[in-house]
């Protein structure tokens, strides 16, 4: 019991893994939250687009000495809205825009990172991310920024669902549509900006959909959807840091792989397509064929 005890509370004793954990658990909360709209309304590969879109705008917060996730907020948020808007405006199809924009942002992120001279290598965590190296000033950012996401998402909840999963529905009852689904698009956008120190930029979407993916294997209402994914992230988070201090391994992919092993488990043993469900199955199937052979087929059973 005390090599147990040991074992969690050694690594705490270290100020880089303490303000690791806690960002951690920022990060794991609020992709958690944002990722199960972003599930249901699928919108993974935005997720993905948006994240390399913040890379310019970390080079430009970069090159002008000023807060990196400012630079990446912005850009973010900006590039999130602007895919909404060409969707509307050009008539194209969502995910046509998505790769347009997508493709031009990261370009010239890295078009601009190969103006710096000598090694940047904050620019460069950002890109693999590593949430121990952060530091009581992004510590303060992240929180800011996630509080700032869970408030609006609180406040807006019944909104931003109505919108997200029935936008016919919601726009015949008066609702802003098109403005909530801005809205979505921005936090969406600030949240992958806060995700990146932690994962970076090329596993954000997978920090930002794993966790959300393997809660809707388990649960059907989205109120439990909700609080699984976002209870799974904080738990991937937390086991994945711990790994990540053991076998001194990158912690962005120690997350990553611990939410992709939930998600095979709920797959594979879960109430909906797993084990659990199959099971349930084959009980189901013999109890009607006895029914049926007993002739009470619709009764009642008490």
């Amino acid at each position: 019991m005390s090599d147990l005890v040991a074992l969690l509370t050694d690594p705490l004793a270290s100020g880089f893994m303490q303000r690791g954990l806690l960002a951690g658990v920022i990060v794991a909360l609020v992709c958690g939250v944002m990722g199960s709209f972003v599930v249901l309304k699928g919108l993974a590969f935005i997720g993905d687009a948006v994240s390399h879109a913040a890379f310019p705008g970390l080079v430009i917060a970069y090159l002008l000495g000023v807060p990196l996730y400012l630079g990446g907020s912005v850009a973010a948020v900006a590039t999130a809205l602007a895919i909404a808007w060409v969707s509307r405006r050009g008539g194209l199809r969502f995910d046509t825009a998505v790769g347009v924009l997508f493709a031009g942002m990261f370009a010239l992120g890295v078009l601009l990172f190969t103006t710096i001279e000598g090694y940047a290598g904050d620019l460069l965590g950002y890109l693999v991310g590593n949430v121990l190296f952060i530091t009581a000033e992004d510590l303060v950012q992240l929180a800011v920024l996630a509080m700032i996401v869970l408030a609006i998402v609180l406040l807006l909840r019944k909104e931003l669902l109505y919108a997200t999963f029935d936008p016919g529905g919601a726009q015949a009852s008066g609702l802003p549509v098109a403005r909530l689904e801005y809205l979505l698009l921005g936090l969406l956008g600030v949240t992958i900006v806060v995700s990146i120190q932690a994962v970076g930029i090329i596993l954000v979407v997978a920090m930002l959909v794993t966790p959300a993916a393997t809660a809707q294997l388990l649960v059907v209402r989205f109120s439990r959807l909700l609080s699984l994914a976002a209870a799974l992230a904080v738990a991937s988070s937390v086991i994945g840091l711990y790994l990540s201090f053991y076998l001194d391994v990158a912690s962005g992919a120690a997350i990553v792989l611990v939410e992709t092993v939930a998600f095979g488990l709920a797959m594979a043993l879960g109430p909906r397509t797993g084990l659990i469900h199959r099971v349930r199955q084959s009980r189901v199937v013999p109890d009607a064929e006895s029914r049926s052979g007993s002739g009470i087929v619709g009764a009642r059973v008490p």
